[in-house]
């Protein structure tokens, strides 16, 4: 018998249950897929929680087998729904979680989203119930962890509407101010920005003065450059106001532009279905072998475990050098 066989026999755990929750992020269903089918493949009942945290206190529970994730690899969004939920903040929220794992006779939860799914995961571990936390969110604002499921889509869905967008303020001789998502992480700015050649990236992470950055527009204008491209970060602030504030101060027409959920959806990218393959069967091998309160990460090209207490007690921190680069690049 092999090591996660043992285990099995030895009863770890029986019946593994998935819920996504928080913001959707493409990859999501690949790792639902890969929670599912390593499960059976030990020979586990693995079950499906509909709508989060929200779907588990009312009972949303279904059985879930290898036909159920039959062509979600591809998809973004998430089989499972997710929803936010109020109730489960509170302590009788979670007592009620708690026993409708109990009802199901459930012995291991995989959590997959951010930082509120992870506390949400922290609250039932303390009070018995193995958690293992799958990080799916497009900010990649998690520490202990290189990648989270979905950042790497959402870069290139970035990436593909600054390339849009140039055209268009290359034809017709604009400035344009580009809001991205990321919360308080500058991750998706920054590296869309630099792969995207963006004039100026503004980021959370490293405060920006609004001066340099209009001279950095000007001395583009003084040797003949007719269109410029901005990126902000939404923890820095609306985008519609810097780009006010651009126009205003020097009389150009500026256009703002905010991709907003459009960088949540579309099919997630090779990348980020391997990695929630990866992280979702690292996942099953974790509960396996009896582990409980942990993330699944990646380190290089490693995967990782970490308490989801380290996880959550330390701050998020972004590489400058790469913000630093993209600031040379765009002289």
């Amino acid at each position: 018998m092999t090591t996660a066989e043992n285990e099995v026999a030895r009863g770890a755990v029986r019946h593994i249950a998935v819920l996504t929750s928080g913001g959707d992020a493409p990859g999501m269903n690949a790792a639902i897929r890969a929670v599912v089918r390593k499960s059976v493949y030990h020979g586990l009942k693995v079950s499906g929680i509909r709508h989060g945290y929200a779907g588990l206190i009312a009972g949303e529970i279904e059985e879930l087998d290898v036909g159920s994730v039959a062509d979600i690899i591809q998809r973004g969004g998430t089989k499972l729904y997710t929803a936010r939920c109020p109730e489960f903040q509170t302590s009788e929220g979670q007592e009620k979680a708690v026993e409708m794992l109990r009802q199901h006779h459930i012995d291991g939860l995989v959590v997959i989203g951010g930082d509120g799914s992870f506390r949400g995961a922290r609250a039932l571990s303390h009070r018995g119930v193995r958690t293992i936390g799958v990080p799916g969110t497009i900010d990649n604002d998690l520490p202990c962890t290189d990648y989270t499921i979905g950042f790497d889509t959402a870069i290139n869905t970035a990436i593909d509407a600054i390339d849009k967008i140039r055209d268009t303020a290359t034809s017709h001789e604009r400035t344009f101010v580009i809001e991205v998502m990321g919360r308080n992480a500058g991750d998706i700015a920054m590296i869309a920005g630099l792969a995207g050649g963006a004039e100026s990236i503004l980021i959370p992470e490293a405060p920006f003065n609004m001066e340099q950055v209009l001279e950095k527009l000007e001395r583009g204008m003084e040797r003949g450059k007719r269109h410029s491209i901005i990126l902000v970060a939404e923890g820095v602030g609306k985008g519609m106001k810097i780009g006010e504030q651009i126009a205003q101060r020097t009389g150009w027409e500026v256009r703002v532009i905010v991709l907003g959920h459009l960088q949540r959806g579309g099919s997630p990218t090779a990348f980020d279905r391997a990695l929630a393959s990866r992280m979702g069967a690292m996942a099953v091998d974790l509960l396996i072998r009896g582990e409980t309160s942990k993330m699944v990460g990646i380190r290089g090209t490693k995967l990782i475990a970490t308490d989801i207490d380290e996880a959550l007690d330390t701050a998020h921190e972004i590489d400058l050098s790469i913000y630093e680069l993209a600031g040379v690049l765009s002289i």
